[in-house]
């Protein structure tokens, strides 16, 4: 298991994750930055997210993977 943190982040703005979570694998990491792209879109208001990009990171600072937040939300029509 181990600490990791999903920081999203655009050109003007960024959300550090202080808190993170503990994950048993990537595959556990991909599914909770699924999750954080779908509470930010969903909570946070109706603008366009997709600029946006999860960094997905461990304990010591070095990024893991980044998940665009296209690829949950899908293409603008």
């Amino acid at each position: 298991m181990t600490q990791v943190y999903f920081h999203c982040s655009n050109t003007r703005k960024v959300f550090v994750d202080y808190c993170g979570a503990v994950v048993d694998d990537l595959a556990e990491a991909r599914d909770h930055a699924t999750r954080v792209v779908e509470s930010f879109t969903c909570e946070r208001s109706r603008d366009d997210w997709r600029d946006w990009v999860l960094h997905v990171s461990d304990d010591r600072g070095d990024e893991l993977f980044t998940v665009p937040f296209t690829f949950v939300l899908g293409k603008a029509r």
